[in-house]
């Protein structure tokens, strides 16, 4: 009777952790997203948007014209974006320099009309209304 409880609650952690890992599996999902579109809009040169539709944190980091010169200095010698492929996504809750909360860092190979082989690390957080907005860029 004993080992019968043992097995049961085994089981039950099991569902648990297969549960957890679809949920963490669902929310990079809706990350990876979030960064696609948000991407799509820097890749159309459409900076001003761009800042717009970013979190909250970002917003308030960074002005709208100081993004804006930002980003045309790092992706106008680039030139234009020719494929874009998924590399990795990693929820935390903790990155440097930000505020606890949740995040997906996201990296995609990339390839530029300038330059063959790039990694992109988009950075989606959930912002206070709970939409995933994108909270850090970095291109190297």
């Amino acid at each position: 009777m004993q080992r019968r409880h043992v097995i049961t609650f085994g089981a039950v952690l099991l569902a648990l952790a297969v549960g957890a890992a679809a949920h963490a599996g669902e929310t990079e999902d809706q990350a990876v997203e979030a960064a696609k579109e948000w991407l799509a809009l820097v890749d159309a040169g459409e900076y001003a948007d761009s800042w717009t539709e970013a979190a909250e944190f970002f917003r308030n980091a960074v002005t709208q014209a100081q993004w804006e010169q930002a980003v045309e200095g790092v992706r106008r010698p680039l030139g234009a974006m020719e494929s874009r492929k998924l590399k990795s996504a990693q929820y935390t809750t903790t990155l440097p320099g930000a505020p606890d909360g949740q995040y997906v860092v996201i990296q995609f190979t990339t390839t530029f009309e300038h330059k063959a082989s790039a990694i992109e690390t988009v950075t989606p957080m959930k912002d206070t209304d709970g939409t995933w907005r994108v909270s850090g860029y970095f291109v190297k």
